[in-house]
């Protein structure tokens, strides 16, 4: 998911560290090193990630637009400036903007804040804006929570006693409160120094930005992968005690089964599954010996010439036109597949469904699939003709039941319309108008709606009168009925007012 790193350059930020026996450093420089540590592990290790840089002090200024360049982000980290005091509320609508403008409001991004702790004084500081949270317009509304899903890491370069001590750490709980919560604030351990501020910005890698790799097995054969974005950990609501259910580092493959039959499944994040090279002699090799290796090829220029199932799997699926379900814990399923950015470009894609034996319906449970071999005929036919896909529920679902809707006044009228084009035609349209007539007369029950019952009666009364002469007489006769029904039943108290009963035609001794 994308990053929007938010450097604080107030005045507070320029601050000397003491150190003995070395340099001095300022507070920036020390928050400089560490996102420039940020970004060299971001380099390394999660290339696809968009990342933007924003500096703020009481405005805020977009450095860097989202970019997977990490030497702009990194060279605009070197050209900071000094401004005025600080204004977290300003950096944070202007955080609002810039996700929306680029991404809109439903991707999820993480926003890291770097900052000293001093939140600004007077009127426009954290501590005021969290004050008069309760007493504002809807014009001037507070940024958090953000119209986007989002996670906030708050970095500090100052450790936890001096936020105590200032009451800082309140406020910065309180913002990460507003911001949903799913986030964390790090502070520095011990004094504030080099070592220190790495630790701290160590502490945020393992949280957020640690690649997930994973061993792909399928029989037999098996490649080491690494699934971007970081799968995050699933909590299911219908479960008695709700624990998070994070996706196993060994993923097994328990079957393929076609793109038509799977169709478009509800999935709760998509992610990029890349094979990646573990070449162990090069590992193993001591440092001395980086001299003799730079004439050698290296393990990414190795990787590529050698088989890797990721890349077979890939271009098995591509080319048969078919998912593979894979197994992501216990009761727990995801699909792999191949997905095309154009016509020369796709790539290895992996789906995962909701927790739970029976994810998609239409297939059934999971572990009820088996390989075509073991059925007694073949499923799809001889010649591919049919599919046992959807599987039929063995109970009618009450949403398949052909019900009675008004939600519009449009669909009360139609209804009533056809009874009365059907009374028009009768005595030919007999069981036609009778089953219309029942149809309505149950709605009607069910809701309560008397006086419909009483205005359609009285509508059959009036056709009953417009009859031409040429009309058949039994027609009266089964008008006249049908209301006198009606009008029973909309009282409520009679036997006719019983919702099983079905009005009947009169029995007459014309014929038709």
């Amino acid at each position: 998911m994308p990053t929007v790193v938010l450097i604080d350059v107030s005045l507070s930020m320029t601050r000397p560290v003491s150190q003995d026996g070395s340099e001095e450093f300022q507070r920036k420089n020390l928050a400089v090193h560490g996102l420039n540590m940020l970004f060299e592990h971001m380099a390394s290790n999660y290339r696809l990630e968009f990342t933007a840089l924003m500096a703020f002090s009481s405005l805020w200024e977009l450095l860097v637009p989202f970019t997977r360049d990490y030497n702009a982000l990194q060279e605009a980290l070197s050209n900071l400036e000094d401004y005025d005091k600080t204004c977290v509320e300003s950096a944070l609508h202007g955080v609002s903007n810039v996700v929306q403008q680029e991404w809109g409001s439903a991707c999820p991004c993480q926003v890291v804040l770097v900052t000293d702790g001093s939140l600004g004084i007077g009127k426009g500081s954290l501590r005021h804006s969290l004050q008069t949270l309760k007493h504002r317009g809807d014009d001037k509304k507070f940024p958090l929570p953000f119209p986007f899903p989002a996670k906030m890491f708050i970095l500090c370069v100052a450790n936890a006693e001096e936020l105590q001590m200032t009451g800082a750490m309140d406020n910065l709980e309180e913002l990460l409160c507003l911001s949903g919560g799913d986030g964390e604030i790090f502070t520095m351990e011990g004094p504030l120094c080099m070592q220190s501020v790495q630790a701290m910005f160590g502490r945020l890698i393992d949280r957020a930005y640690s690649p997930f790799h994973a061993v792909l097995h399928c029989g037999n054969l098996s490649s080491d992968v690494q699934v971007f974005p970081r799968p995050e950990p699933v909590v299911v609501d219908e479960e008695v005690e709700p624990l998070p259910r994070t996706v196993n580092t060994d993923l097994e493959i328990v079957g393929f089964i076609e793109i038509a039959d799977i169709s478009s499944p509800p999935v709760i994040s998509r992610h990029l599954v890349l094979p990646i090279a573990v070449n162990k002699e090069v590992d193993d090799v001591g440092p001395g010996a980086s001299d003799e290796l730079e004439e050698e090829p290296s393990a990414s220029q190795m990787a590529g010439k050698s088989p890797n199932f990721c890349v077979l799997l890939h271009g098995s699926l591509k080319v048969e036109g078919m998912v593979a379900l894979v197994q992501l814990g216990p009761e727990w399923f995801g699909m792999l597949y191949s997905q095309a950015d154009s016509k020369k470009k796709s790539n290895l894609m992996m789906s995962l469904f909701e927790p739970g034996p029976e994810p998609l319906p239409w297939l059934g449970k999971i572990s009820h699939l088996g390989p075509i071999s073991e059925a007694a005929e073949n499923p799809y036919g001889e010649d591919d003709s049919k599919s046992p896909f959807p599987l039929q529920p063995q109970v009618k679902r009450s949403y398949a039941q052909n019900v009675t809707v008004w939600i519009k006044a449009s669909g009360l009228q139609t209804d009533v319309q056809k009874i009365l084009r059907n009374a028009r035609k009768l005595p030919d349209k007999t069981q036609t108008f009778y089953k219309e007539l029942n149809r309505l007369r149950k709605a009607a029950l069910a809701f309560g709606f008397w006086d419909l019952l009483k205005g359609v009666a009285e509508l059959l009364e009036r056709e009953c009168t417009l009859l031409p002469d040429s009309a058949h007489p039994d027609a009266a006769f089964q008008l006249s009925h049908a209301a006198q029904q009606l009008k029973m039943a909309s009282t409520g108290d009679s036997q006719y007012a019983a919702f099983d009963h079905n009005i009947a035609p009169m029995h007459t001794d014309f014929s038709s």
